[in-house]
C-alpha cells in the first residue's frame, strides 16, 4: 500500500458505538479527534439496544424465513417485523433489496461473510480494554454470558436455531452449544416460567451495559485529549481539495484533514453527493426496563418471539421488534405492547405495567446485510454504518477499519465486502 501522510485532526460525525471506536483507534496513532452528534454521546441507537456480544447469532437479517408468516402479518402493529402501510420510495427500494436477499442463495453468501468476521468483533473490544488498562479514561470490561441464553416454546421452534447453526459451521464458522430441557433453562434463571420447553445454551459469548460502556468509552477519548461536542447538527460536508469543513447550525464549522460519517440511520443525509448510494434504511428497535422479583444474571433470547433480554445489574433491559419505518419518526406505544405481550407469557414475577426507560431508536440497515466502511468516492470522506442489529457488536472493529484506512495501514480481509461505493438497493 502506498504510504500516507498520517492526518493530524479527524473530525467524527456520530457519537455512537461506531464513532467513538473509530476516535479511539486514531488517537492510538497520535490523531487529534473531534467528535460531533446531533444529540450527544449514545443519542441513537447505541443506547437502548440489548448490549449482545455474540458471534453465533451476528447473522444477516435478510434470510428466507421471514417472508414465512406473510406480508400480511408484517403489517400487524404486533408482528415482531413491521412495514408500515405507508411507505416511501426509499423504503420501497429498500424492501425491494431486502426481499432479494431473503432468498436462499443471497442468505448463504452473506452466512460466509459473517462466518468470515468470526470473532474478530471481540478482538477488538479486547484490544481497547488492554489499551485503556494502564492509561487514562479506562474502558469498561464486557462480560462473559457463561452461558449465553435462548428459550423456546416447543422443540420444533428451537429448530429453528440450530439449523442456523448448521449453515454457520456449512459456511466455515463454528458454534458450541448445549441443548437445555425447560427445567434445566429454569435452574439457571427462575424467572423463566413454565411455558418455556427447551433451550440452547451458546457457548463464547458476551454482553455488556451499553450506556455504562458508552459513557466510559467516551470518558477515555475525553482523557486521551479528544472533544466530544453534542446539539451540533451537521448542514453539509464540504471537500476543500486537501481537507474537509463540517459545517454546523447557527454557522459553526471544523474544518480538518479527513471526516468520519457514522451517523446511523441518518447515514444517507449526507453521503449521497460522495457517492454513496446504498440505501440505509431504519430498522426501529423498542426497548424497556423492568425489575423481575429474581433478576437473571445472563441474556437471554427468544428467537421465535423475537425478544431480547439483558441484565442492567439492577434492571432487566427488555428489547425487541423490528420496524422498517423513518428513523425520526415517534415511539409507537403499541410496538411495546407488543413485546410485552410477547415476553409475559415466558416468565413470571415480573410487573410489566411498572416499566421504565421505554425507547426507541433506528437501527441502521443496508438490504444485503452488509455495513458500509471505509472511504467514499473523496478519500477525505469516510463512512462506517450500516450494521442493522450489530452495531455494537462490530462497533470497535469498524472503528478498527477506517482508522486503518484514513492511515493507510491494512485492513482485515472482510473489510473487501463493506465498501461504500458498491452498487445495490
Amino acid at each position: 500500500m502506498a504510504s500516507v501522510t498520517t492526518p493530524e485532526h479527524v473530525v467524527i460525525v456520530g457519537a455512537g458505538f461506531v464513532g467513538l471506536s473509530t476516535a479511539w483507534y486514531l488517537q492510538e496513532e497520535g490523531v487529534k479527534v473531534t467528535v460531533v452528534d446531533r444529540g450527544g454521546v449514545a443519542s441513537g441507537a447505541s443506547w437502548g439496544n440489548a448490549g449482545w456480544l455474540t458471534p453465533a447469532l451476528t447473522l444477516p437479517i435478510a434470510e428466507p424465513s421471514i417472508f414465512s408468516s406473510g406480508l400480511k402479518m408484517m403489517m400487524d402493529p404486533a408482528s415482531p417485523l413491521y412495514i408500515p402501510l405507508k411507505a416511501n420510495a426509499k423504503l420501497l427500494r429498500f424492501l425491494i433489496g431486502f426481499t432479494w436477499h431473503s432468498t436462499p442463495k443471497k442468505w448463504q453468501e452473506a452466512m460466509r461473510i459473517y462466518s468470515e468476521l468470526g470473532t474478530t468483533g471481540l478482538d477488538a473490544f479486547d484490544e481497547i480494554a488492554e489499551g485503556t488498562n494502564a492509561g487514562p479514561g479506562v474502558v469498561e470490561k464486557t462480560k462473559p454470558a457463561n452461558p449465553f441464553l435462548t428459550g423456546f416454546k416447543s422443540l420444533k421452534d428451537r429448530d429453528g436455531l440450530l439449523h442456523e447453526f448448521d449453515m454457520i459451521k456449512k459456511t466455515g464458522g463454528n458454534v458450541e452449544f448445549d441443548l437445555l430441557t425447560g427445567d434445566e433453562l429454569r435452574a439457571i434463571e427462575p424467572t423463566l416460567s413454565d411455558s418455556v420447553a427447551a433451550g440452547v445454551a451458546i457457548k463464547n459469548q458476551r454482553f455488556l451495559n451499553p450506556p455504562k460502556y458508552m459513557e466510559s468509552l467516551a470518558e477515555s477519548v475525553i482523557a486521551r485529549g479528544g472533544d466530544i461536542v453534542g446539539s451540533y447538527n451537521v448542514t453539509d460536508i464540504r471537500d476543500n481539495g486537501s481537507s474537509v469543513t463540517v459545517i454546523g447550525s447557527e454557522g459553526r464549522s471544523i474544518t480538518a484533514d479527513h471526516v468520519v460519517m457514522a451517523t446511523g440511520a441518518w447515514l444517507n443525509d449526507m453521503t449521497k453527493k460522495f457517492g454513496v448510494n446504498v440505501v440505509v434504511q431504519a430498522g426501529r428497535g423498542y426497548s424497556f426496563t423492568v425489575q423481575p422479583e429474581v433478576m437473571p444474571t445472563h441474556p437471554i433470547y427468544f428467537p421465535s418471539q423475537r425478544v431480547a433480554c439483558t441484565p442492567l445489574g439492577d434492571r432487566f433491559r427488555i428489547a425487541g421488534t423490528m420496524e422498517f419505518r423513518d428513523a425520526n419518526h415517534p415511539l409507537e406505544p403499541k410496538r411495546i405492547e407488543a413485546i410485552v405481550a410477547a415476553a409475559a407469557p415466558v416468565y413470571k414475577g415480573i410487573n410489566w405495567e411498572s416499566r421504565k426507560e421505554e425507547w426507541v431508536g433506528g437501527r441502521p440497515c443496508t438490504a444485503d446485510g452488509m455495513p458500509l466502511v471505509g472511504a467514499t468516492r473523496s478519500p477525505r470522506v469516510h463512512v462506517g454504518g450500516g450494521h442493522g442489529m450489530w452495531g455494537v457488536a462490530l462497533g470497535p472493529l469498524t472503528g478498527k477499519m477506517i482508522a486503518a484506512g484514513i492511515l493507510g495501514k491494512e485492513k482485515p480481509s472482510v473489510a473487501r465486502h463493506f465498501d461504500p461505493l458498491r452498487k445495490g438497493f
